[in-house]
């Protein structure tokens, strides 16, 4: 499997995860749409860094690694990164908390999370996926 081909089924599998945050999101469950934007944008970051045949190391946020490589991306791609970067850690400092609640205070997901903050999480999450696309795949 080339490096742009697997770029591209993580692009397809960062859309499937996608798509389900969207369907969660119109059902109420914020937290989850939260959680599952995240779970995106760490899938079509990571298929960004095999586009550049970087490997993927084990961690939620690529952000640190992807811009320390900004140079093996296109111009248009590479422009991003500083606002793809700081999306992943913002969304990274949420994907315990979306799932499992506060546990300082014993406060569950469901209730730390509204509309609005799903929302931000969806825009972040397909603005991330859109511009990952942008990689010429070939496919």
């Amino acid at each position: 499997m080339t490096n742009h081909s697997a770029a591209d089924k993580s692009f397809k599998r960062a859309k499937v995860v996608l798509d389900e945050a969207e369907g969660l999101a119109a059902a109420g469950h914020w937290n989850l749409a939260v959680r599952r934007s995240q779970e995106c944008v760490e899938l079509a970051l990571k298929g960004a860094l095999l586009w550049a045949g970087i490997a993927v190391p084990r961690v939620h946020d690529v952000g640190p690694l992807l811009k320390q490589s900004a140079d093996r991306y296109p111009a248009q791609f590479a422009v991003t990164i500083p606002q793809l970067a700081s999306i992943s850690r913002s969304l990274r400092a949420e994907r315990e908390v979306s799932f499992y609640g506060d546990p300082e205070s014993g406060i569950p997901p469901e209730d730390l999370y509204g509309a609005d903050d799903a929302r931000e999480a969806l825009q972040k999450a397909g603005f991330v996926l859109e511009q990952c696309r942008t990689l010429p795949t070939g496919l």
